[in-house]
């Protein structure tokens, strides 16, 4: 995101909009998964992280991971969900209890002891890249960063309504 110093003031919503675009633009290019394997030889992939992660936050709030929870979460479909449910399993890094009912689709995923340090590795290295971000910052401007932060994913989003048609002519 480029800042120009002579533009005048722009309103925050245009500001952070732009921060959003250029942060998901890094996500897609996968820049801190390379910079992870290319700095710490920590080779995990994106997809298998973002189980990992799932499966971790519902684990922390009390919640079962399911394969069908597993595709809402990262809004994909059950064949996929299952095809990535499967791939954490064989990689050591989940671990699935019988299924909840006929359907392969209501196993529960879990993340077994062998799993932990690869998060580790994971969460350590994503918080040296958001203090490398932050250097140059006071205590007070990480912890506002953070407390709006969590504010802002934190306030209750509209539904999604998936069935949304073009006006009829």
């Amino acid at each position: 995101m480029t800042v120009c110093p002579h533009k005048r003031r722009q309103e925050p919503e245009t500001v952070i909009e732009q921060a959003m675009v250029a942060i998901r633009r890094r996500q897609s290019r996968k820049s801190l998964a390379h910079r992870a394997e290319r700095e710490h030889g920590l080779a995990v992939s994106i997809a298998l992280t973002e189980v990992l992660d799932i499966v971790e936050d519902n684990s922390d709030s009390g919640q079962e991971t399911t394969v069908t929870g597993l595709g809402r979460h990262l809004d994909i479909d059950q064949p996929r969900a299952s095809k990535l449910a499967g791939q954490a399993i064989a990689a050591g890094a989940c671990c699935a209890a019988r299924p909840t009912s006929t359907t392969a689709a209501a196993r529960r995923l879990s993340s077994p002891p062998t799993a932990a340090p690869t998060l580790q590795r994971v969460h350590q290295h994503r918080r040296s890249q958001f203090a490398r971000a932050m250097s140059g910052w006071t205590d007070r401007e990480r912890q506002t960063f953070a407390d709006l932060l969590t504010r802002f994913i934190t306030r209750p989003r509209p539904a999604r309504n998936r069935a949304v048609r073009p006006p009829a002519r």
